[in-house]
């Protein structure tokens, strides 16, 4: 008799620690709190904290996860009530909805606080509710051997004729056993369905006592080991008992989990609905069946259409088992043929071919398939000389599970550099690592003078370092130096064997000691702003000095923040590192990658003919996904299409086209890229566009051709796409507990390199020169053509409040009469009633844009070259832009560019200071640096006080402002009085050397 396989049990462990600054219930500015916890239709309570606003319940609640591979759909309601005894009613507290994605293993809990949710719109909820949730596996032990099985084995050693008298008895104990089981499971299921109550009502009705601990679970066995499934018969009744539990479920699905499931209904059934569906021949070579069974020699199919031929592996007893596909628009004949050869091997080690038969088949008789239909059945066919072949043909789409690992005829067959493949980055964490002191140094020359030490930290290839400090005599406070600096590295999972703190010494460059921390074993933090926990570290020294000291540090890995491995303005994901801080995503992003045209030659093939081996690269969040190869081809059709879920909708898709270089022992070669923020698509709403490809080069922009990119942004709930505009762009930590900027880029371009260096390591390896080209990691580098394009863009902002300033002009000088007219007239309106000015402005806005609306862009924005200023800058700008840093141009190159860069600054410099004598002469009419200037202005102070307590101030907004808008007759052409004033006051600019 076979073993029954162990099956894992999994539990779910949610620590309730405490809850932050709750709303008083009570009526007595407090709270009587207690927490209901349910999941996967099981419900736990904790005890009730009476009259505190901050609760703390340290309490552990089990439950048991019946399907472990749909525990990532379960859902988590934590929902706070206020105890009130003597109604039945309860008040509500608040409410913490957490995805089963955010579960993590025993182990890797923290404790985690989330911001209570409103029940809805007048819901009067504020405060936090810490928790910590994880999963256990618990692998109970193997049963022990059926006692019946044991008895029957030795009966069948006594006899035919004594085990057919005592079959009949072994039966009836068998009968009975069952009988005896049948109301024990029928109890079991009663009791596994009685704890699944309904969610709390609206009225807020205080949940009883047995729904938590229900009192049949104590008294039936049964039930009790359902609770802690550790023994034999537990397991029995967990397996009878999920069946109606998974009833249960179905019956008490969430709005979240409907919106899941319906997203992941659309993945399957929109699969390759943005592309088209390209045939392919399929031909499936199994095996063969030789005459000669004896035969040893190797055997392998060769399959020829026209010119096409192509061989499977040659195996001398194996199967082959190869699928290929043929591209059946590329085809240039109407039959194929499979034919079998056998390798024998002759005197002189010399081979000699022999075929054993072929078999031909007719393109228009294939079946054709199309998933999801089963895949078709291979058979026998039947060749020369009783030799056999198995094989299956048919006529597909891209779409075929087989078309991945297939031999694809347009991308060069099995070679591994030109396959479709989906790469992630590595996971990415912030690590904080605090100098605080040390102290007990071992220094050889402590006696002789007073050495200046500083702290070195490295992980893997990053090493920063802390500021220097003295070390005074023993008897001072500064025999122990103290630094008190954060040193912050970016760590990838898998981590770093090991961080390493070295103290060293600044005036004889040698190390005082080091001590290794084991990074696995660092604390990892969420968004607590709180400091991490401190420890002392000995410092080792060489091999006389063992001890040389120790160290004050506090280190930390932080999952509060999100690690930035991108551009800040093309960045496409915003989530913490924290696995606990994840949260649902809001849509899902398809992208359709059809083909691209008029691609111009990037290398040449036999020394002659000009070719293009493209292929398309696509990166959104961690996912990157990289579709074949399709091999000399201008006009490549790739019909591919890819996912991503989207938690964020301000974020931006960045899709890269390269000709593939390294399949030959090359590199690969930019062809252009184009960027698509989601924020500018219509959710569930198909673009289909063709995208300029253009690349900057040192001889200028040149268009390498057009790319056709089929998008849809689909979203469930309208409610969270419009939640997501008004939550930080950044996790929690970013405003907390802020970087510096400067800290900012060198982590940033830190993360970049991490991510390249992962990513060319993957197999096959996506290049160096295409993750760089798409993460945008020379944005730091000086450009002229980026200066110029950025002035332009500044120059752009401000020409619509130069346009506003022109058209005042033109009122005020009366260059359209009745225009200025119906000013005046809008201006008595607004001085006489002002209490309609807001109204007024924002009905108008309102208005203009609405009617907007209709001229609003349909195709998504892409790079643009006008733009980016790349058809008005000169060669010597873009030689310069693609410089290496350091430069390694002549003398007398650099010495031009640099004369150049000084003109510019120049001119900054001049701008800069004309903005500063103006705050400057603002300043020094309030400093009395001008008595006399300060003194007229103090006297137009008085006198303007006096008129204002006088004059009504409509009165004097009026007669401003048609003074103001006087006719040009009235006017003078020299400037006025206030202009005169200003002008003269003095500024720090003649106090500059």
């Amino acid at each position: 008799m076979g073993e029954s396989p162990i099956t894992t049990t999994r539990k779910l462990i949610v620590e309730v620690s405490n809850a932050k600054n709750l709303m008083p219930k009570d009526g007595q500015g407090t709270a009587s709190s207690y927490a209901i916890v349910d999941f996967d239709g099981q419900r736990r309570r904790t005890k009730t904290i009476l009259r505190e606003l901050n609760p703390q319940w340290d309490e552990k609640l089990e439950f048991l996860v019946h399907n472990i591979g749909s525990m990532s759909a379960e859902t988590l309601d934590v929902n706070l009530y206020n105890d009130k005894k003597t109604i039945k009613r309860s008040t509500f507290l608040g409410k913490v909805k957490l995805a089963g994605t955010t579960f993590v293993k025993s182990g890797e809990e923290v404790l985690v606080y989330y911001p209570l949710e409103k029940r809805s719109v007048f819901s009067q909820i504020k405060g936090e509710l810490g928790l910590k949730v994880y999963y256990v596996d618990e692998v109970p032990p193997p049963p022990p051997p059926p006692v019946v099985a044991e008895e029957g084995e030795k009966k069948a050693a006594e006899g035919e004729v004594k085990k057919e008298e005592e079959k009949p008895k072994v039966a009836g104990e068998e009968e009975k056993k069952k009988e005896e089981e049948k109301p024990k499971v029928a109890e079991a299921k009663v009791e596994e369905v009685k704890p699944t109550p309904p969610p709390p009502a609206a009225d807020d009705n205080k949940p009883k006592t047995e729904e938590s601990s229900p009192a049949p679970a104590a008294e039936t066995p049964p039930p009790a080991a359902v609770k802690n499934p550790a023994t034999e018969n537990s397991k029995k009744e967990i397996i009878k008992i999920n069946p109606p539990t998974e009833i249960v479920k179905s019956s008490t699905l969430t709005v979240n989990e409907l919106e899941l499931r319906s997203l992941g209904n659309d993945r399957s059934r929109s699969a390759y609905d943005l592309v088209d569906r390209m045939p392919f021949l399929f031909v499936r070579a199994l095996k063969a069946k030789r005459s000669k069974s004896d035969s040893k020699d190797p055997i392998y199919a060769k399959l020829v259409i026209g010119t096409h031929s192509v061989k499977t592996k040659s195996l001398p007893d194996k199967d082959w088992d190869q699928v290929f596909a043929f591209n059946k628009e590329g085809l240039n004949s109407t039959s194929l043929e499979v034919s079998v050869w056998i390798e024998e091997k002759k005197e002189e080690n010399k081979s000699v071919e022999t075929c054993l038969g072929t078999v031909s088949f007719d393109l228009q008789e294939i079946p054709k398939r199309v998933p999801p239909d089963s895949p078709l059945a291979p058979q026998w066919y039947s060749l020369e000389s009783d030799n056999d072949v198995m094989l299956a043909v048919w006529i597909g789409t891209q779409a075929d599970e087989a078309f991945q690992e297939a031999w694809q005829s347009d991308s060069g067959g099995l070679i591994p550099e030109t396959r479709a493949k989906v790469y992630l980055s590595p996971k990415l964490w912030y690590l904080r690592l605090t100098v605080i002191q040390t102290q007990d140094l071992q220094l050889t020359e402590a006696k002789v003078r007073n050495p200046d030490l500083y702290v070195k930290g490295q992980l893997g290839g990053q090493l920063f370092k802390t500021g220097r400090t003295s070390i005074g005599p023993a008897s001072s406070n500064s025999a122990n130096p103290t630094w008190n600096e954060d040193l912050v590295f970016v760590a990838a999972e898998p981590f770093e064997p090991f961080l390493v703190v070295t103290v060293e010494d600044v005036n004889n460059g040698c190390s005082v000691g080091h001590a290794k921390i084991h990074v696995a074993s660092i604390e990892r933090r969420t968004d607590n702003p709180m400091d991490a926990k401190s420890s002392w570290y000995n410092l080792v020294g060489d091999e006389k000095k063992p001890y040389a000291g120790r160290i004050h540090l506090k280190v930390c890995l932080e999952g509060g923040y999100h690690v930035l491995d991108e551009a800040a303005h093309v960045t496409s994901d915003v989530r913490a590192a924290a696995k606990q801080l994840a949260k649902a995503p809001i849509g899902l992003l398809e992208v359709g990658i059809r083909g691209a045209s008029n691609l111009i030659p990037v290398k040449t093939k036999d020394g002659a003919r000009g070719t293009t081996d493209a292929y398309v690269v696509a990166k959104y969040g961690p996912k990157w996904v990289r579709t074949r190869t399709i091999l000399d081809r201008f006009n490549p059709r790739w019909n591919e299409q890819y996912t991503w879920d989207v938690y964020d909708p301000c974020t931006v898709l960045t899709i890269g086209v390269f000709d593939n270089g390294r399949y030959k022992s090359g590199k690969d070669v930019q062809v252009g890229k184009i960027r698509i923020r989601l924020s500018t698509l219509d959710t569930n709403r198909i673009y289909l566009n063709s995208y300029s490809l253009t690349v900057i080069q040192p001889g200028g922009a040149k268009k390498m051709g057009e790319i056709e990119i089929a998008i849809r942004f689909s979203c469930a709930s309208w409610l969270n796409l419009i939640q997501a505009y008004t939550t930080p762009m950044l996790p929690k930590m970013h405003y907390i507990k802020p970087l510096g900027p400067a800290q900012q880029d060198i982590l940033r371009y830190t993360a970049m390199r991490i991510v390249t260096a992962r990513l060319a390591r993957s197999e096959p390896p996506l290049g160096q020169e295409v993750v760089q080209y798409m993460l945008d990691t020379d944005t730091h580098v000086w450009s002229m053509r980026r200066s110029k394009a950025n002035w332009f863009r500044v120059a752009g902002c401000l020409s619509r409040a130069a346009t506003l300033a022109r058209w005042i002009d033109g009122i005020r000088t009366w260059i359209h009469p009745p225009t200025t007219i119906i000013v005046h007239v809008l201006l008595i309106a607004i001085v006489l009633c002002p209490h309609l000015v807001l109204p007024t402005v924002f009905m108008y806005a309102f208005l203009i844009l609405a009617l907007r609306f209709r001229y609003r862009q349909k195709v998504p924005h892409n790079m643009d070259p006008r733009l980016s200023y790349v058809d008005a800058v000169g060669p010597d700008e873009l030689d310069e832009e693609f410089d290496g840093f350091p430069s390694t141009r002549p003398v007398d190159v650099v010495r031009i560019r640099y004369d150049r860069i000084r003109a510019l600054a120049g001119r900054a410099q001049t701008l800069l200071g004309d903005v500063a004598a103006q705050g400057e002469r603002l300043e020094a009419l309030f400093s009395w640096r001008d008595p006399r200037a300060t003194g007229i202005f103090v006297v137009f102070c008085l006198c303007a006080s006096l008129l204002f307590y006088m004059v009504p101030f409509k009165l004097v907004l009026l007669g401003s402002s048609f003074y103001y808008l006087r006719h040009p007759r009235f006017r003078d052409d020299m400037p006025s009085v206030p202009c005169n004033f200003f002008r003269r006051l003095p500024s720090l600019s003649d106090q500059i050397l």
